[in-house]
């Protein structure tokens, strides 16, 4: 892969996962001396300029917009078809759509060393998270959803400190419980804080798509983010396919404008191009700092859920959205001031041996 079509710049890309290849630049940093090579392998957050803070913020804003019509376009959706065909069948055009992007670009097959992490990609955000989710929503409101919704933000900054070797702040952990706590309070409370059959569905796709994001979002330093997404959808095509083929032989379908519109954002909208802009922002500012942007998802998603299916929404929904925003100033400003200091560290300080 040449540096230019990289995500992230090339000092970024130098404090990738260690298992990785290096990058060419950080190739040539490691040899240039024992103290280059000791910034390199420092697990960090990856150093950005403002300018591209700014832009990764954008992109990964741009995803959680995506994602937060996926409840109601998947309720559309369910007007239409069956659960499991659903599920397949969004994933076999989104699969479609990746593949052809890939050829047209000419995109080389990936280092057999980065399988096993898109598959963790590909069985967590294409297949796991939307049919669990699709499943609950059987028995379950949008509304009550976006619970899962509300946690995810938090379990993925946990999960992405500890496989990715960020070390958010005090402060940016103190934000991120609070904004947690405000989006599950105010969930909770919207859906009369009754719980469902659907719970256990929600819970399960909290953990599988929160695994998704991180590995995502370390495979997003070394190529880039719209490769990841289509190369875990390409590797779930033939599961896929074989799904579509039973389920659809199994479940009913009832064709109208809600369901095949549903079906073609889903596909098309959350799995493919959303998660192209939200890898890109991750590797941008960090798998931390971009989960935190999520905790706006649900109540994007209530203000769909009122326009596009009629559900009610809560007076409290305005002096929500006001402390999520607080929230997600807090996270993203201690973000920048943790970036702003990693950048100030001269090379080999971090890695001085201790005295014995």
């Amino acid at each position: 892969m040449r540096a230019q079509d990289s995500a992230t710049p090339s000092s970024a890309i130098a404090v990738a996962d260690p298992a990785a290849t290096p990058h060419p630049a950080s190739a040539a940093t490691s040899s240039a001396g024992p103290s280059a090579g000791s910034a390199a392998a420092a697990p960090a957050v990856p150093p950005a300029t403002s300018s591209t803070g700014r832009s990764g913020t954008v992109l990964a804003g741009l995803g959680v917009v995506a994602f937060s019509l996926t409840f109601p376009a998947t309720a559309w959706g369910l007007e239409s078809f069956g659960p499991w065909s659903l599920v397949a069948l969004r994933s076999v055009l989104a699969a479609l759509v990746a593949g052809g992007v890939l050829l047209a670009a000419r995109v080389p097959l990936p280092a057999r060393r980065h399988w096993a992490g898109l598959a963790v990609v590909g069985g967590g955000v294409v297949v796991g998270f939307p049919l669990l989710t699709t499943l609950a929503l059987q028995t379950s409101t949008t509304s009550h959803a976006a619970v899962v919704v509300g946690l995810l933000p938090l379990t993925t900054a946990v999960l992405g400190s500890l496989r990715t070797g960020e070390r958010p702040s005090r402060a940016f952990w103190i934000a991120a419980l609070a904004g947690a706590a405000v989006v599950i309070a105010f969930t909770v409370q919207q859906s009369g804080g009754a719980l469902t059959t659907g719970d256990l569905y929600l819970f399960g796709a909290l953990l599988v798509c929160a695994a998704g994001y991180t590995e995502g979002g370390r495979l997003a330093r070394v190529m880039p983010g719209w490769q990841v997404i289509g190369w875990a959808l390409v590797l779930c095509l033939p599961l896929a396919v074989a799904g579509s083929l039973v389920a659809l032989r199994l479940e009913p379908v009832h064709l109208n404008a809600h369901g095949v519109l549903g079906l073609v954002w889903v596909a098309a909208g959350s799995t493919f191009l959303g998660l192209y802009v939200w890898y890109r922002g991750m590797a941008a500012i960090g798998v931390a700092r971009a989960s935190q942007l999520q905790l706006a998802q649900p109540l994007l998603t209530l203000v769909w859920s009122f326009l596009l299916l009629g559900e009610e929404l809560s007076a409290a929904a305005p002096l929500a959205a006001v402390a999520v925003l607080v929230c997600i100033a807090a996270t993203q400003r201690a973000g920048r001031r943790a970036g702003r200091r990693s950048r100030t560290v001269r090379p080999g300080r971090e890695s001085r041996p201790a005295r014995s």
